[in-house]
């Protein structure tokens, strides 16, 4: 099943066909066993056709209430080093392979609702930075009860130069206005999502491919369920909470996004979430 969020209300889609569900979002998701409960109340909602479902979708917005988002790091091979190659000139290289391999994973603040867009909203780049790309990760919803729920499409994105001058500016590297896109739904499947899942991700810059490249859940290092236990030891989320889960698709050293760049990220069963660059104030 996929919920959508938009301007005019909560739309389900449960397999070809589109139901008006009356909720309030956030106790509407964070209840457990979210499918189950989906699949017994689907037939309250209202039957609209697929032309007034693809109306409802044209106003999406990101599928969040008032949860934080959260992200792992360095939970791909490949992230590590790009992570090492970004510090190497400044000594901070040591730590991700140390993160890498530790039993403890990174774990930081992302953002706030207010500062997350959705499916064909602009997400900004640093005007301060010289390095800036987007990371395209499977984003977990986790209710109150630290249980997974959904997953959506999370755009984590990222000031390289930022973080690679010193691991410690990390929060300046990552939390920032429209610095997160999650998107177009949260799909709320029967049984947790494959490890084979496909993670796709294009850059395009005035219609030409800048960058493309694909990676699995699979690649992953730590298991879902571990990176959730290391969130929810110590912190407590009255409406449960997103996570994103790290990246494996990195462009090359020699890329940095522009305004009106595009960034398309899609993964198998969630559907395509397409983000817009622009930098703050223009």
């Amino acid at each position: 099943m996929k919920l959508y969020k938009t301007a005019k209300g909560i739309l389900l889609q449960f397999k070809e066909e589109y139901y008006v569900l009356q909720h309030e979002w956030d106790k509407l998701i964070n209840r457990d066993n979210l499918y189950a409960w989906l699949l017994g109340e689907y037939v309250n909602g209202k039957k609209i056709t697929t032309v007034e479902a693809a109306e409802w979708q044209r106003q999406l917005l990101p599928p969040i209430g008032s949860q934080e988002v959260w992200a792992a790091g360095v939970t791909y091979l490949r992230s590590r080093d790009a992570r090492m190659e970004e510090s190497k000139d400044t000594g901070g290289a040591d730590c991700y392979s140390r993160v890498y391999e530790a039993e403890r994973p990174e774990l930081f603040f992302k953002a706030l609702p207010h500062r997350v867009v959705g499916h064909e909203q602009t997400v900004y780049i640093r005007k301060d930075s010289t390095w800036n790309v987007p990371e395209p990760e499977l984003a977990l919803y986790i209710n109150a009860a630290g249980v997974i729920q959904g997953y959506t499409i999370g755009n984590d994105m990222s000031s390289r130069s930022i973080e690679g001058e010193n691991p410690l500016y990390l929060p300046q590297a990552k939390v920032y206005e429209k610095s997160a896109g999650l998107g177009p739904c949260l799909y709320v499947p029967e049984q947790p999502i494959s490890a084979e899942t496909g993670i796709y991700m294009t850059i395009h810059r005035n219609e030409v491919k800048m960058y493309e490249g694909s990676t699995t859940v699979s690649r992953m290092k730590r298991l879902l369920p571990e990176l959730v236990d290391y969130l929810y030891k110590e912190c407590d989320f009255a409406s449960g909470c997103f996570l994103m889960t790290g990246t494996c698709l990195v462009p090359p050293t020699d890329f940095t996004l522009q305004p009106n760049d595009r960034v398309t990220i899609s993964i198998d069963g969630i559907g395509t979430m397409v983000n817009l660059v622009d930098v703050k104030g223009n």
